[in-house]
């Protein structure tokens, strides 16, 4: 398992019930989690006493219940500055879990940096949500591309940039349905040295394209591989849907990328360790391709 393990501002304090209880910062949340399936004594104080706290509706959805929380507040990993806020089904902006794929591809670029300073080193981020990819890759030294169907994602992540003094940096942001994105590139002839991708299980794009994961995945990532460069750095994938275990995202990956250009791929649950019990909590899959 991938563990994100490098949080200060961020931790999972106790898990049970269906539930997860989070300190994000200052702030103490109690959000559903399908993964929790056992029934465990809450004996964390904070579970009585959250700021804020969602109920999942047995028809579907849920509610935010607000005690103490502002509207929205500011977390940090190392060097990087994130916006959150609560919003519609559960979320507030960030996947901490994530952190442990920002850390690795950053190193890639990094060390590319390092050997060749001159070059630019360019990461195309599709489905790029708030942009916690964007903004690691910017920091490292890419040039980044972050491509998202919603346009309030989009300026959200204009926000974080701007929160963690990247504003300057060479990021393109770009309101478009990825996959069409992605066909213009490849007639254009644009090519990347680095490839994200954190998809959706079901999403629709900005005029109504209707994306479902375990039939357009595979497709997706073959047509990626003709916009990567000659010698390419990496190429991931995260997926949060449970039917795409670890060792499918290798097949596909390994199938189009390796193929193609050689390297290495590794797949692997990501993880987030748990404060009060010492367990990691499963937070979905990535394949991670690297080129050795």
């Amino acid at each position: 398992m991938i563990i994100a393990d490098g949080w200060k501002d961020y931790e999972v304090i106790d898990t049970s019930g269906g539930e997860k209880l989070e300190r994000w910062g200052d702030f103490m949340l109690i959000r559903p989690d399908p993964q929790v399936i056992w029934n465990t004594p809450k004996s964390n104080k904070f579970w009585k006493s959250p700021n804020a706290h969602y109920h999942r509706s047995a028809k579907g959805g849920g509610s935010w219940e607000f005690f103490d929380l502002p509207e929205s507040w500011t977390i940090n990993y190392k060097e990087l500055t994130f916006n959150l806020k609560p919003f519609s089904f559960k979320h507030t902006g960030l996947f901490p879990e994530q952190a442990a794929n920002w850390d690795w591809f950053s190193s890639i670029i990094k060390k590319e940096k390092k050997k060749n300073p001159d070059k630019e080193v360019k990461v195309l981020n599709l489905f790029a949500y708030t942009g916690g990819a964007t903004i690691a890759a910017a920091a490292a030294g890419a040039a980044v591309t972050h491509v998202d169907a919603s346009k309030g994602m989009v300026n959200w992540a204009k926000e974080n940039a701007a929160s963690s003094n990247l504003s300057d940096k060479p990021i393109r942001w770009l309101v478009d349905d990825c996959k069409k994105f992605v066909e213009r590139e490849i007639r254009r002839g644009n090519k990347y040295d680095g490839i994200i991708m954190d998809p959706p299980s079901y999403g629709r794009g900005p005029k109504g394209e209707i994306w479902k994961i375990e039939d357009n995945i595979h497709d997706f990532i073959k047509l990626c591989t003709k916009i990567l460069s000659d010698k390419p750095l990496f190429f991931l994938v995260n997926s949060y849907t449970t039917g795409l275990a670890p060792s499918v995202l290798t097949y596909m990956i390994e199938t189009e990328v390796g193929k193609k250009f050689g390297g290495h791929t590794h797949s692997d649950e990501l993880g987030l360790p748990v404060k009060d019990t010492g367990l990691v909590l499963p937070c979905g899959a990535s394949g991670r391709w690297e080129n050795n």
